[in-house]
Formats: structure tokens, C-alpha cells, sequence
């Protein structure tokens, strides 16, 4: 059954054409995600769905009769109104049931009008979907529901509307980011209900196993053109590396033919047959196609940081409280070199407040942080960049350097750095305020790295940022030599990233895990029930440090190293494999990809020989 269909639609800013003559259809029980780099027009594309937007030319057609929700980036509500109101305002008729009875309640003399509401409660079946929107309200963290919306933060407001979305159990559910602002256990139980539901749904997200699980159709809008991949995230991938290889042995014939067709135009006389006029139209196409190139770029950066030295970063008995809420409580912690921790912990545990203590723009209660004096931090917040008027790309990176200094004593300019980071000359010049929000944040990390930081402090680092600009960054960090702190609700970004997690608890606890985020949830999932409180995770803690200690740092360090690059080199195999599924392969290809595949392969095991040594060790 056709749920919406879209039909060559346009959109162009002045002389900037985001795309043309795009058409997709949407059908019932699809799960779609919708891939796109940054500024190609994806929430564009969502403006244009949900009617906030028009088109420069095509249709948009919707099924008759089917309910659809929108949930945008930035939700506007009605301020004056209360968390529950705004819920209650929607044009969903059951709500308005349960509105009525709520308000009879409140005048309980008035025996006729809390029958009639009592009625209708029954009548609609009411009381279940009472309790589903109230528990979806406690999931997304909102049950102050008489808190007033004017004083929501930005982050509760997309909760809201995120609710809002679900409460209306809409046939198609059109989304733009749904897991930005919510924390790692909000986002796996919007999994879990995405899975159970039978909603329609056609989303933006750079949330890869959020594609993975939930997805079962992507589209991809690359270089003006569609592609549509019948499967999650895993099969997307390599249905899109076999197709690119594909168009570059295209290409390459397209190239040979070209040759040979320039060489019959040269030698062509003035006055040509039909039959020549026929082959030198077909030319015009030929030379489009051996013209074609991929806007693939890659950020390849070796940094020539200034060298940390012995004393980094240490915590001695650090405390934060805010009121009677406790963020740290006597946190001891000291940085070694090369370490790469990521930090977990649902909303409101303190995590922020921790990364600005540890820069020094907050100061503890009681304790000491003390800086090496060698660290220069490189600090990504939530903030992002403040807008100038009229101000421009380049003299956004201008006011933080004019260059980095590189390996071997080279340097970059700033204008060579925006266009490792996919900025051409002509978009450098461009106003900040026409960019997209990824295009912002892409901006805003250039800003952080042209200062040339050798501790990186990356606070939501993937809210906006396109699949392209993710793999990129992740490639970048893996190879970056200094400290890295990563504050992050990406889960797949965790996993390549960080070496272990501090989890934060709540009430000051904060627990060191000695792996990534996929170890953390395959522990916790393995805990009995009745062991899984605080006073128990604190015994587990110390044992896993009195473990640990049976190791030197450089082997617990190396122990972790090995289980992140395994879980890396495992990506890389599966990659390599799926390779060989192209028919096209000449021998040579083969031959090469089999050189590659054994290489990873001994490489594997040759990590594996040394995780077992070092476990041994670890259990002795």
C-alpha cells in the first residue's frame, strides 16, 4: 500500500541547486533512511514532506486518509502551555478523551459531565492508551508534565516533540534526526518500540546501528542521483562499495572511448553524413561519462602536535554538587599517554559538568585538577559556533590560525585545511549562516583542530554530522597520537573510537570500564538481576581493578588496544569479503584482494595470539 509518493521535485537557493527531479515512493511497513553528505538538502527534503517548505517543482502526493507526524530539528510549541497540554493540544481523538476526563476530575460536583467522560473513556478504550503516553513521557524523561515548555531546554523540547510524534500512533512517521538529545538507554528503547510498533517510517539519521536495527530500506541521494538498497545499514554498505567500483570500471571503458571518438572527431572533414552527426551526438554523452569523478575526499591530517609530557591530567579527590544532586564525589583519576576514553551516563549525570572541570571553566567544590604543562586542550562543546553577521568561512578559521603545522615541517593553510574538510574555495567564501547544520559543525571542528590541541575533548561530536564526515573524523581519531575524551550517544562511534568508558552513574559514581560500548552492554547483560545495584557495581569495580593490577599499565593498556583494533579488523575482513561478490573482478583484482585478505587475516591472528597471552596473565 502507497503511503506518500514524491514526483521530480527541485529546490535551488540562488545559484545553489541542492538537487533536481528527485522522485521515491514510501509503502507501508517500510522502514526507510534517507543518507545524504551534509548540505545536499536532507532536511530540505523533510521541510518539503511535511508542508513547512515548497518544492521549486514536482509533486508531493499522500495516501488519502492516513495519519502522518513530523518530528523536525527544531519543534516549535506553544510556551505558555504545560508538558502535558502541549501533549493533550494534539489532534489525536483519544487525547482529547483523556483531556476531558482530566479536566472533569478536577470539578468532581459536576456528576453528569464526569459520567459523560467516564463513558467515553470506556468507549474509546482509553485508559491503556493513558498509560502508554505516560510511560513514553517517563522513557524520554519528561514526567514533570506540569513543567511549562518556556523553560524546556533544547534537548527536552526534541523530547517532547519526539513523544508528541509517538503518542499520535501515526501510519507514516516522517523523523530528522530522532536520536539527537537522547542518551543511550532512551535510544535503545526507541528501538525496541520502533520494532514492536507497526509504524511506516522515512528518517534522517547519522545513527548507524540505529540504520542497522531498525532500517530496512536506505536511500541515498550521491551526486545528484538516487540509489535505493533493500536491506539495514551492513547490506548498504556493501551493495554501495560493489556499486561504485562498478561506475569506476565504467568510467574507465567511458575513458577508452572517449580516445577513441576524439580521434574520429579530429579527423572528421567539415562536411559530415547524417550517420556522422548521429555519432558525434553520442560523443557528447561519451565525454560526460569519462569526465565523471567522485567528490570522495579524504582528511588526511599527520599533525605535528606540541609533545605531551610525563605529567598530563590528574584528579585528586574532586567533588561537584549542584544543590542536593552530586555530579562527582571524590573522583581520583590520572591521564596517561594515548589514552582514549569514552563517557557514558544518561542525561543529567553530570557529564558536561565534568568535561568543563576538567578544562578548568568550572571549579570543583573541594579537590584539585591538576594540567600539565605541556596540554593544550582542543575542546568540541555542544555550543557549536556563534554566528557573525555577514561573516565568512574562511574568517571563522582565520580568527583561530592561519595554518597547522605538519610532520617533517610542513604546514597547512587554513584554506587547505577547509578543503580537506570538504570545503571548495567557492563554499570558503560563502556567509556562515547559508551552511547547513552539519556544515556548521563540520566548520566548528575545523576550528578545534586548526589551534593543534594534543588533548581533544569532543562533547557530542556527531549530532549533524553526515555518514561521510563520520567514517572521515573516526579515521582521523584513530590515527591522532594525543588524548582523546569522547562524550557521545553514538554507539557505533564509541565502539571505533575509545578504549574504555568512565559510566556515570548517578549521584557522583562513576565506574572505569576497560573496554567500548558494545563490551559495556555484553557485561551489563550478563549481570544476574539481583546484582545489578550500586552498592554491587562498586564490589565489581575494585575487583576489576585488583584484577587489572596483575597487569603493568602498558599491558592493561595494550590488553584494550588489541580488543578495539580486533573489533576493527573484523569491519575490514567483512568488507574485503563482501568484495569478491563482484562479477566484473578481473584476475589481477582477485589476485590483489586475496594479497589484502590474508594479510588482515594474519594480522588477526597474530593480535589473538597476543590477547590470549595477555589474559592468561590477567587470570593467573
Amino acid at each position: 500500500m502507497n503511503y506518500l509518493t514524491v514526483e521530480n521535485i527541485s529546490k535551488s537557493y540562488g545559484e545553489l541547486t541542492l538537487f533536481e527531479n528527485i522522485s521515491f515512493s514510501v509503502h507501508k511497513d517500510q522502514k526507510i533512511a534517507f543518507i545524504a553528505k551534509n548540505g545536499t538538502g536532507k532536511t530540505s527534503i523533510l521541510n518539503i514532506l511535511s508542508g513547512s517548505d515548497v518544492a521549486d517543482s514536482g509533486n508531493i502526493i499522500y495516501r488519502k486518509d492516513i495519519k502522518v507526524s513530523f518530528l523536525s530539528q527544531d519543534p516549535k510549541f506553544d510556551a505558555t502551555l504545560t508538558v502535558e497540554d502541549t501533549i493533550l493540544a494534539s489532534d489525536n481523538p483519544i487525547l482529547k478523551v483523556i483531556s476531558n476526563y482530566e479536566k472533569a476530575l478536577l470539578n468532581p460536583e459536576d456528576t453528569d459531565t464526569y459520567q459523560a467522560s467516564f463513558e467515553a473513556m470506556e468507549r474509546h478504550q482509553a485508559w491503556d492508551f493513558e498509560t502508554l503516553y505516560k510511560q513514553i513521557l517517563f522513557k524520554l524523561k519528561l514526567e514533570h508534565l506540569e513543567q511549562k515548555v518556556s523553560t524546556l531546554s533544547g534537548g527536552q523540547k526534541k523530547r517532547l516533540a519526539l513523544a508528541n510524534a509517538l503518542i499520535n500512533k501515526p501510519d507514516l512517521l516522517i523523523l530528522d534526526e530522532p536520536t539527537n538529545h537522547l542518551d543511550l538507554e532512551m535510544i535503545e528503547w526507541l528501538e525496541d518500540f520502533f520494532a514492536k510498533e507497526n509504524i511506516t517510517l522515512f528518517m534522517v539519521t547519522h545513527d548507524r546501528y540505529f540504520l542497522e536495527r531498525v532500517c530496512n530500506e536506505i536511500i541515498e541521494l550521491d551526486e545528484g542521483e538516487l540509489y535505493s538498497y533493500k536491506g539495514n545499514y551492513s547490506y548498504y554498505l556493501e551493495k554501495r562499495e560493489a556499486r561504485i567500483e562498478q561506475e569506476a570500471v565504467e568510467t574507465g571503458k567511458a575513458k577508452q572511448l572517449f580516445k577513441k571518438e576524439l580521434d574520429w572527431i579530429r579527423r572528421q572533414p567539415k562536411a559530415r553524413t547524417t550517420k556522422s552527426k548521429s555519432r558525434i551526438d553520442d560523443f557528447a554523452d561519451i565525454k560526460h561519462r569519462a569526465n565523471q569523478r567522485r567528490k570522495d575526499h579524504q582528511i588526511q591530517l599527520e599533525l605535528n602536535m606540541e609533545r605531551l609530557g610525563s605529567k598530563i591530567l590528574e584528579f585528586h579527590k574532586v567533588s561537584k554538587a549542584f544543590k542536593e544532586k552530586t555530579i562527582l564525589n571524590g573522583f581520583d583519576y590520572t591521564f596517561k599517554k594515548g589514552e582514549r576514553v569514552g563517557i557514558i551516563g544518561k542525561n543529567g549525570t553530570g557529564k558536561t559538568t565534568f568535561l568543563n572541570i576538567l578544562t578548568q571553566s568550572a571549579v570543583p567544590d573541594s579537590g584539585k585538577v591538576v594540567k600539565g604543562e605541556t596540554v593544550k586542550f582542543g575542546y568540541y562543546t555542544q555550543s557549536g559556533i556563534t554566528i557573525k553577521p555577514e561573516q565568512k568561512v574562511i574568517d571563522v578559521i582565520r580568527e583561530f590560525g592561519d595554518y597547522i603545522p605538519l610532520k617533517k615541517g610542513r604546514q597547512i593553510s587554513a584554506q587547505q585545511l577547509l578543503e580537506r574538510f570538504l570545503f571548495s574555495r567557492k563554499k570558503q567564501y560563502d556567509f556562515v549562516e547559508k551552511l547547513s547544520g552539519g556544515e556548521r559543525k563540520r566548520l566548528y571542528l575545523c576550528t578545534v583542530l586548526i589551534q593543534n590541541p594534543n588533548f581533544l575533548i569532543l562533547d557530542e561530536p556527531t549530532n549533524d554530522l553526515d555518514i561521510v564526515t563520520l567514517n572521515v573524523l573516526e579515521s582521523f581519531l584513530l590515527d591522532f597520537p594525543g588524548c582523546i575524551i569522547v562524550v557521545s550517544h553514538d554507539r557505533y562511534f564509541m565502539d571505533k573510537v575509545v578504549d574504555h568508558l568512565f559510566v556515570f552513574k548517578g549521584d557522583g559514581v562513576i565506574e572505569d570500564f576497560p573496554g567500548n560500548y558494545s563490551d559495556y552492554r555484553i557485561y551489563e547483560d550478563s549481570l544476574p538481576i539481583e546484582t545489578k545495584t550500586t552498592e554491587d557495581k562498586k564490589d565489581k569495580q575494585s575487583w576489576k581493578q585488583n584484577e587489572a593490577s596483575k597487569l603493568s599499565f602498558n599491558e592493561e593498556k595494550e590488553l584494550r588496544n588489541i580488543e578495539s583494533k580486533l573489533n576493527a579488523l573484523a569491519f575490514d575482513k567483512k568488507d574485503l569479503e563482501s568484495k569478491f561478490n563482484n562479477p566484473d573482478l578481473t584476475q589481477e583484482q582477485i589476485n590483489d584482494l586475496s594479497q589484502q585478505l590474508q594479510s588482515i587475516i594474519q594480522i588477526i591472528e597474530s593480535k589473538e595470539e597476543r590477547w590470549f597471552e595477555l589474559s592468561a596473565k590477567l587470570e593467573g
